[in-house]
């Protein structure tokens, strides 16, 4: 699938009618996301044939946009039981046949104190986690911590920026001033440096 034709694609996946403050549900761009996930399998092969897995999965665009570039299944996570039913019609509508999804908290306790996710291992992690803000402080780091765990079992990995973006937050909420502001973050790619133990 070409870049562009799975952006249009991503173009009619629906976001939150009332996304929830306390949840940071700021919606993926089509722009960022089809360039991530094209990204991610055009230059490293992460999504065609593997399983991933979507922490956070939101209203699906990540998720469906795997599914899109060939995941052999796709497992999207969220503790918003809203969210997963508008990511369930998002896939339903794009005729989306491989995506699972799964009631789970992510962010609120370390990684180590989660319940396993219904797979042994997933061959690759995406997410657009919650930026870690006003009463949600560390939660970023905590779906940083749940990803690589969920990676791979130790913490055998290596970091590579592979791009820096800039992600445009629209006005959602009241205490927002500015009709948009960009906000910096870096598209991340963790690898192992060492195999896993089986």
């Amino acid at each position: 699938m070409r870049l562009k034709e799975l952006e249009g694609y991503l173009q009619r996946v629906r976001p939150f009618k009332d996304p929830k403050i306390l949840l940071e549900q700021y919606p993926t761009s089509p722009h960022i996301a089809s360039h991530l996930l094209y990204t991610m399998e055009s230059t490293y092969a992460d999504i065609d044939g593997k399983v991933v897995c979507d922490l956070g999965v939101g209203c699906g665009i990540l998720a469906i946009g795997c599914a899109m570039l060939g995941a052999g299944l796709v497992i999207g996570c969220d503790i918003d039981k809203d969210a997963l039913e508008i990511a369930q019609h998002n896939a339903g509508m794009l005729e989306i046949d491989n995506l699972e999804l799964v009631h789970l908290d992510i962010g609120s306790r370390p990684g180590s104190h989660l319940p396993p996710l219904p797979l042994m291992r997933a061959d690759t992690v995406v997410m657009n986690p919650p930026f870690g803000t006003k009463k949600n402080a560390g939660i970023d780091m905590n779906f940083l911590e749940q990803a690589s765990r969920r990676r791979c079992q130790d913490f055998g990995l290596q970091m590579e920026v592979v791009a820096e973006l800039r992600f445009d937050v629209p006005q959602m909420y009241k205490f927002h001033k500015k009709k948009s502001v960009d906000v910096e973050v870096d598209f991340c790619r963790f690898s192992r440096t060492i195999p896993l133990n089986n």
